[in-house]
Protein backbone atom coordinates (compact mmCIF):
# COMPACT_ATOMS: atom_id res chain seq x y z
CA UNK A 1 0.00 0.00 0.00
CA UNK A 2 1.80 3.23 -1.10
CA UNK A 3 -0.25 6.63 0.38
CA UNK A 4 0.46 9.79 -1.15
CA UNK A 5 0.12 12.58 1.57
CA UNK A 6 -0.43 16.61 1.08
CA UNK A 7 -1.58 19.40 1.84
CA UNK A 8 -0.08 22.99 2.53
CA UNK A 9 2.80 24.01 4.92
CA UNK A 10 1.56 24.00 8.82
CA UNK A 11 -1.19 21.86 8.66
CA UNK A 12 -0.09 18.99 10.27
CA UNK A 13 1.02 15.75 7.90
CA UNK A 14 3.99 15.22 10.35
CA UNK A 15 1.39 14.45 13.04
CA UNK A 16 0.30 11.64 10.28
CA UNK A 17 3.73 10.85 9.10
CA UNK A 18 4.95 10.02 12.19
CA UNK A 19 2.30 7.47 13.00
CA UNK A 20 2.71 5.66 9.62
CA UNK A 21 6.50 5.29 11.10
CA UNK A 22 4.97 4.23 14.28
CA UNK A 23 3.36 1.02 12.36
CA UNK A 24 6.26 0.52 10.13
CA UNK A 25 5.90 2.10 7.42
CA UNK A 26 8.56 4.12 5.38
CA UNK A 27 7.90 7.46 4.86
CA UNK A 28 9.31 9.24 1.49
CA UNK A 29 9.59 12.75 2.12
CA UNK A 30 10.45 14.35 -0.98
CA UNK A 31 11.54 17.81 0.40
CA UNK A 32 14.49 15.73 2.50
CA UNK A 33 15.04 14.10 -1.00
CA UNK A 34 15.48 16.89 -3.30
CA UNK A 35 18.06 18.59 -0.94
CA UNK A 36 20.35 14.97 -0.33
CA UNK A 37 19.73 15.17 -4.32
CA UNK A 38 21.62 18.44 -4.35
CA UNK A 39 24.64 17.28 -2.26
CA UNK A 40 25.16 14.06 -4.32
CA UNK A 41 23.31 14.15 -7.99
CA UNK A 42 25.92 16.07 -10.22
CA UNK A 43 23.78 15.73 -12.86
CA UNK A 44 20.93 17.03 -11.41
CA UNK A 45 22.91 20.34 -10.72
CA UNK A 46 24.05 20.31 -14.06
CA UNK A 47 20.93 20.06 -15.59
CA UNK A 48 19.85 23.21 -13.03
CA UNK A 49 23.86 25.11 -14.04
CA UNK A 50 22.90 24.56 -17.62
CA UNK A 51 19.57 26.26 -17.42
CA UNK A 52 20.29 28.94 -14.99
CA UNK A 53 24.03 29.78 -15.61
CA UNK A 54 25.57 31.13 -12.54
CA UNK A 55 23.56 29.37 -10.26
CA UNK A 56 25.90 26.57 -9.80
CA UNK A 57 29.51 27.02 -8.55
CA UNK A 58 32.05 24.69 -7.54
CA UNK A 59 29.45 21.63 -7.41
CA UNK A 60 26.71 24.02 -5.10
CA UNK A 61 24.02 25.32 -5.75
CA UNK A 62 23.84 29.07 -5.10
CA UNK A 63 20.07 29.55 -3.81
CA UNK A 64 19.43 33.02 -3.52
CA UNK A 65 20.53 33.46 -7.28
CA UNK A 66 18.43 30.40 -8.19
CA UNK A 67 15.24 31.86 -6.34
CA UNK A 68 15.86 35.79 -7.59
CA UNK A 69 15.68 33.94 -11.21
CA UNK A 70 12.83 31.91 -10.66
CA UNK A 71 10.30 33.44 -8.34
CA UNK A 72 9.87 36.60 -10.84
CA UNK A 73 9.54 34.50 -13.95
CA UNK A 74 7.20 31.86 -14.51
CA UNK A 75 8.50 30.62 -17.40
CA UNK A 76 11.88 29.74 -15.65
CA UNK A 77 10.00 28.29 -12.44
CA UNK A 78 8.36 25.52 -14.67
CA UNK A 79 11.48 24.56 -15.86
CA UNK A 80 13.34 24.15 -12.54
CA UNK A 81 10.09 22.18 -11.45
CA UNK A 82 10.46 19.81 -14.70
CA UNK A 83 14.40 19.51 -13.79
CA UNK A 84 13.97 18.86 -10.47
CA UNK A 85 10.28 17.07 -10.09
CA UNK A 86 11.92 14.87 -12.59
CA UNK A 87 14.89 13.76 -10.30
CA UNK A 88 12.49 13.44 -7.58
CA UNK A 89 10.49 10.85 -8.75
CA UNK A 90 13.34 9.07 -9.57
CA UNK A 91 14.80 8.95 -6.98
CA UNK A 92 11.11 8.04 -4.83
CA UNK A 93 10.85 5.03 -7.59
CA UNK A 94 14.53 3.58 -6.65
CA UNK A 95 13.99 4.06 -2.72
CA UNK A 96 10.28 2.23 -3.01
CA UNK A 97 11.76 -0.98 -4.50
CA UNK A 98 13.02 -1.77 -1.27
CA UNK A 99 10.09 -0.39 1.11
CA UNK A 100 7.81 -2.50 2.87
CA UNK A 101 4.24 -3.43 3.00
CA UNK A 102 3.44 -0.16 3.90
CA UNK A 103 5.22 3.01 2.29
CA UNK A 104 3.97 7.52 2.75
CA UNK A 105 4.97 10.14 -0.62
CA UNK A 106 5.24 13.04 1.05
CA UNK A 107 5.04 15.83 -0.99
CA UNK A 108 3.28 19.54 -1.33
CA UNK A 109 4.04 19.11 -5.30
CA UNK A 110 1.73 15.19 -5.11
CA UNK A 111 0.53 15.77 -8.18
CA UNK A 112 2.81 18.06 -10.73
CA UNK A 113 5.55 16.22 -9.80
CA UNK A 114 3.57 12.69 -11.29
CA UNK A 115 4.23 11.36 -7.70
CA UNK A 116 0.38 10.82 -7.38
CA UNK A 117 0.63 8.39 -10.01
CA UNK A 118 2.53 5.90 -7.97
CA UNK A 119 -0.02 5.97 -5.08
CA UNK A 120 -3.00 3.52 -4.49
CA UNK A 121 -4.47 6.30 -2.54
CA UNK A 122 -3.89 10.10 -1.69
CA UNK A 123 -4.86 12.33 1.29
CA UNK A 124 -4.68 15.73 1.79
CA UNK A 125 -4.18 17.33 5.17
CA UNK A 126 -6.07 20.43 5.70
CA UNK A 127 -5.84 22.96 8.57
CA UNK A 128 -7.44 26.72 9.16
CA UNK A 129 -5.39 29.42 8.27
CA UNK A 130 -5.02 30.59 11.51
CA UNK A 131 -3.98 27.31 13.33
CA UNK A 132 -1.35 27.17 10.45
CA UNK A 133 0.24 30.58 10.92
CA UNK A 134 0.51 29.93 14.62
CA UNK A 135 2.06 26.77 14.07
CA UNK A 136 4.51 28.14 11.72
CA UNK A 137 5.14 30.80 13.60
CA UNK A 138 6.59 28.88 16.46
CA UNK A 139 7.93 25.89 14.79
CA UNK A 140 10.41 28.20 11.95
CA UNK A 141 11.05 31.37 14.56
CA UNK A 142 9.18 33.49 11.78
CA UNK A 143 6.44 36.46 11.53
CA UNK A 144 3.32 36.35 11.36
CA UNK A 145 3.22 38.50 7.87
CA UNK A 146 5.92 35.74 6.67
CA UNK A 147 3.98 32.88 7.93
CA UNK A 148 0.57 34.27 6.32
CA UNK A 149 2.84 34.91 2.96
CA UNK A 150 3.96 31.26 2.31
CA UNK A 151 1.03 29.93 3.08
CA UNK A 152 -0.54 32.16 0.32
CA UNK A 153 2.04 31.58 -2.06
CA UNK A 154 0.54 27.70 -2.33
CA UNK A 155 -2.68 26.12 -2.93
CA UNK A 156 -5.65 26.45 -0.98
CA UNK A 157 -7.24 24.15 0.83
CA UNK A 158 -9.79 23.32 -1.91
CA UNK A 159 -7.13 22.66 -4.28
CA UNK A 160 -5.94 19.97 -2.18
CA UNK A 161 -9.83 18.47 -1.26
CA UNK A 162 -10.71 18.20 -5.22
CA UNK A 163 -7.75 16.34 -6.39
CA UNK A 164 -7.18 13.89 -3.16
CA UNK A 165 -9.32 10.54 -2.55
CA UNK A 166 -9.55 11.74 0.73
CA UNK A 167 -9.08 14.51 3.44
CA UNK A 168 -8.06 15.21 6.85
CA UNK A 169 -9.18 18.26 8.80
CA UNK A 170 -6.56 18.95 11.68
CA UNK A 171 -8.61 21.24 13.60
CA UNK A 172 -7.96 20.55 17.59
CA UNK A 173 -5.15 19.59 19.66
CA UNK A 174 -2.23 17.02 18.03
CA UNK A 175 -3.82 13.81 20.10
CA UNK A 176 -6.85 14.40 19.05
CA UNK A 177 -5.83 14.50 15.38
CA UNK A 178 -3.73 11.54 16.01
CA UNK A 179 -7.15 9.92 16.95
CA UNK A 180 -8.85 11.38 13.79
CA UNK A 181 -6.29 9.33 11.41
CA UNK A 182 -6.52 6.01 13.04
CA UNK A 183 -10.06 6.43 13.40
CA UNK A 184 -10.21 6.99 9.32
CA UNK A 185 -8.17 4.47 8.49
CA UNK A 186 -9.70 1.77 10.58
CA UNK A 187 -13.17 2.98 9.42
CA UNK A 188 -12.03 2.79 5.55
CA UNK A 189 -10.57 -0.65 5.57
CA UNK A 190 -7.37 1.39 4.27
CA UNK A 191 -4.82 0.27 6.20
CA UNK A 192 -6.11 -2.34 8.28
CA UNK A 193 -3.91 -4.84 7.55
CA UNK A 194 -1.34 -3.08 8.04
CA UNK A 195 -2.09 -1.19 11.65
CA UNK A 196 -1.40 -3.02 14.83
CA UNK A 197 -4.62 -4.19 16.85
CA UNK A 198 -2.84 -2.99 20.34
CA UNK A 199 -5.57 -1.33 22.42
CA UNK A 200 -3.03 2.00 22.87
CA UNK A 201 -2.05 2.43 19.19
CA UNK A 202 -2.85 5.58 18.08
CA UNK A 203 -1.63 7.35 14.63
Amino acid sequence: MILGITGGTGCGKTTLLRGIREQGGMVLDCDEIYHELLRRDNGLLAAIGARFPGTVEQGQLQRKQLGALVFSDEEALRDLNRITHSAVKQEVLNQLKKAPALAAIDAIALFEGGLSELCDITVAVTAPVEDRVRRLMIRDGISEDYARKRIAAQHPDSWFRSHCDYVLENTGTEEAFRAKCLAFFRQDGIMVPYISHKGDTTL
